[in-house]
């Protein structure tokens, strides 16, 4: 395998951030011997003397013309919705098309913006943009713009709600070809799969532009809906319209753009706002790719309790690191499916096509998890009616037999705070010799690590098949699959039982079908903190059960409900415990 040379044509020379705003053009210096670290000195900083050729990047080109190109290609959904709200449907496109010009230019400018638009949060060692430094850009540019006729509510979310703006950037290097990650991000289904841990759910609504040539994807504008969550049902989704724009800025280097589509009546802001937010993507050698990625927003968080208001407030939940991991997450577990077969860590020898396999299953387990415990409106949560517990329950019903389980299923789930470090409590609850100190139904049991598949550099982020064997008769009694990923900006233990006896992974049907209810537990910093410091844990547990006897659609029978309340309740308990303290 080909590696990415770090240093390997790092800009260094920008120009274009002036008093005057942010300017309208950007100039970009490659230098052949940058530093290798890649904090927020590994952004473009300005230089003296340029060494190196230079490419200047008219912006002004980019955002002077509608993107109504060669293949005008909205569909009955898109064109309803913009014909809802306007007698002439090209008049709304040609708006959205002009809105998201001007992001692509104004993504582009806070892709390479300095000092003092961008400062660095030390106590979180994150990047934040100055909100006072980015509305008086915004203002003079607008006092430079020429005189609209149209009236711009760009703006109008943040008098009427109680809003906050979180900014946030973040760099990283990918060993794969820009194509593949442009391609990712424009295509619905890849993206909302890649993102399951920040992406309850997503539409498609109209392709606006296109080339209409696969795999090139150059003047492409997308209109989309999509409902953004943090792992917990505490946390309130953000719901939003936006305009999804991917543009070739120059020879090795791509831009793809969100932003909300404010300036039209039929895209109403609620609790959340997209101002320009995404990646630049340049080429780098050897198949390389270096990311720029920034989430710029402006939302309500008066919703979110208490244990997640320091984490959210701050930016921290859904900042640009935390889509930059979730991407290296992504192309790390599809190198894994193209490893040629090789013995797991623990010696088993699993060919490449039940690999294929096991990972894919996997994959199901985790995004149906992330979906099992978010905020989404699609789940009905309710608290369970007994004082002193935030225990949130949901009800789900299936008469598909696509991958589910038919009838009626219950989703038990809490969230609470622990004073100890993330990666301990990680560490606790990914070890298979510490499960029965916290596993109530596996009190009799003893667990083995049958088989591991690691998924990338890490030892801790990988696949397992785990079985439960009795303490008595030293039988196997059931086999769990299991997926543990831990990064800083959050971690995750999933894991689901599936049938020993007919033994369906070792078969060559595909894991789409097999019925899954996965269970396990999400962990977060309680705040932001630098990587040398510590601090508490937000863990939440979550336990998806078949409900065999409702008494209503959305609630389960008083005897499963008391039953897992006293299973989470002491399954908190056992990992204090475990953890080394009272509660």
């Amino acid at each position: 395998m080909e590696v990415c040379a770090r240093s390997a044509g790092k800009i260094t020379k920008v120009e274009g951030y002036c008093e005057s705003g942010l300017d309208l053009w950007v100039d970009l210096k490659i230098d052949s011997n940058p530093e290798n670290d890649l904090d927020h000195s590994d952004l473009p900083q300005p230089t003296a003397s340029p060494q190196g050729f230079s490419t200047r990047v008219q912006l002004t080109d980019l955002g002077s013309q509608p993107i109504l190109g060669s293949n005008f290609d909205t569909d009955e959904r898109g064109s309803g919705l913009l014909m809802s709200a306007s007698p002439d449907a090209d008049v709304s496109t040609i708006k959205i098309s002009e809105r998201a010009s001007n992001a692509m230019e104004e993504l582009s400018s806070l892709v390479f913006a300095q000092e003092p638009l961008w400062q660095v949060d030390m106590a979180s060692n994150t990047e934040m943009l100055s909100d006072v430094e980015y509305m008086r850009v915004v203002k003079v540019r607008e006092c430079q713009s020429p005189p609209s006729l149209d009236v711009d509510n760009s703006h109008e979310l943040e008098p009427v709600l109680a809003v906050s703006s979180e900014s946030s950037r973040a760099v990283e290097y990918f060993e794969t070809r820009p194509i593949s990650i442009i391609e990712l991000l424009m295509d619905l289904e890849q993206w909302s799969l890649a993102f399951s841990n920040i992406v309850s759910k997503a539409t498609l609504v109209g392709v606006l532009a296109s080339t209409g040539v696969e795999r090139h994807y150059d003047g492409t504008l997308q209109l989309m809906t999509a409902e953004f969550h943090a792992p917990s049902p505490l946390v309130p989704t953000r719901e939003s319209s936006f305009a999804r724009y991917c543009k070739k800025l120059d020879s090795g280097l791509w831009g793809v753009v969100d932003v909300s589509p404010e300036t039209l009546p039929q895209f109403p802001s609620r609790n959340f706002r997209r101002r320009p937010s995404g990646c630049l993507i340049e080429e780098m050698p050897n198949g390389c790719s270096k990311v720029i990625w920034v989430e710029h927003v402006v939302v309500d968080n008066r919703l979110v309790h208490h244990f997640f208001q320091p984490l959210v407030t701050s930016g921290f939940a859904f900042c640009a690191k935390r889509w930059v991991n979730t991407l290296i997450q992504h192309f790390q577990w599809s190198a894994t499916v193209r490893v040629p077969n090789s013995p797991t860590d623990r010696g088993v020898i699993i060919p490449q096509p039940q690999r294929t396999f096991f990972l894919k299953f996997s994959e199901r387990m985790v995004k149906s998890f992330f979906m099992d415990i978010s905020a989404s409106r699609e789940n009905k949560w309710m608290p369970f009616p007994v004082s002193g517990a935030d225990i949130m329950i949901s009800t789900k019903s299936s008469t598909d037999d696509h991958g589910k389980i038919l009838g009626t299923t219950t989703v038990f789930a809490t969230s609470v705070h622990l004073p100890v470090p993330s990666k301990q409590v990680f560490s606790l609850l990914r070890d298979v010799k510490f499960r029965r100190q916290w596993d109530i139904y596996g009190r009799n049991h003893r667990f083995d690590e049958h088989a591991y598949i690691s998924n990338g550099d890490s030892p801790e982020n990988g696949v397992s098949i785990l079985r439960a064997i009795n303490d008595e008769t030293k039988k196997i009694k059931a086999l769990y699959m299991q997926e543990s990923c831990a990064a800083s900006t959050g971690s995750y233990i999933v894991y689901a039982p599936f049938d020993y006896k007919e033994n369906k992974l070792m078969k060559d049907e595909w894991p789409d079908h097999i019925p899954i209810l996965p269970s396990g537990f999400s962990i977060l910093p309680d705040r932001p903190i630098h990587r040398d410091e510590t601090s508490g844990s937000l863990l939440t547990i979550a336990f998806h059960v078949v409900a065999k006897s409702p008494t209503d659609e959305h609630e389960p029978s008083n005897q499963l409900g008391f039953l897992m309340h006293n299973i989470i309740a002491k399954t908190v308990m056992s990992i204090k415990e475990a953890l080394g303290f009272s509660i």
